[in-house]
């Protein structure tokens, strides 16, 4: 995977589109001008927590002796599970905050950036090739950036591409995530069976 292929894969992943109603509904009761202060933190830190996992994920899976073919298979289920639910989202709330109470790392920091997905996802990247954590990190922080212009300019999206808009881009990066999930479960498999 090089690193064009990987921004594009973590930026499927962090799903910022789709992620668009929760921010928005989170940040509605709290004054707009500190509206984005709290969005630029909460997105600072998942860029932290991120960049922890992708730099310490291969010491996490060298401590549990994991290999490499079980993490690609174990990825490429999380991500099919994770396009899914882009596909079919659920109903119901994702957050539990009081109106007017300001969010601190949860729920827009972890999970709504840096959820279990992209962790995961980040650790498989970090433990393909330690060798190129500087492409790694590249292709971390362009699918952030642009997550982050995404979600900043929130307001702005919504009324570009309306509520039915929003759905069906989710709902395409929701095939296209399908199909790299396959691809990562494939790969991993196919590695495992080439092994002596």
């Amino acid at each position: 995977m090089d690193t064009w292929s990987a921004a594009i894969t973590l930026f499927l992943i962090m799903d910022p589109l789709g992620n668009l109603p929760v921010f928005m509904s989170v940040l509605k009761s709290i004054e707009p001008k500190r509206r984005r202060i709290v969005l630029a933190r909460e997105l600072i830190f998942s860029l932290i927590i991120m960049l922890i996992f992708l730099y310490s994920g291969q010491a996490v899976l060298s401590f549990l002796s994991v290999k490499q073919e079980t993490v690609s298979i174990a990825g490429g289920i999380i991500l099919f599970l994770i396009a899914l639910k882009m596909i079919f989202p659920q109903p119901g709330g994702v957050t539990g905050l009081a109106p007017g109470e300001e969010p601190f790392i949860v729920p827009l920091a972890i999970p709504m950036v840096a959820g279990p997905s992209i962790l995961a996802a980040l650790i498989l990247l970090a433990n393909q090739d330690h060798s190129r954590m500087l492409d790694w990190t590249i292709a971390l922080g362009l699918a952030w950036f642009i997550s982050a212009g995404i979600l900043m300019f929130s307001s702005l999206f919504h009324k570009l591409l309306g509520e039915r808009g929003l759905i069906a881009i989710e709902r395409l990066m929701g095939m296209i995530l399908i199909m790299i999930s396959i691809q990562m479960l494939l790969d991993g498999v196919g590695q495992y069976y080439s092994l002596p």
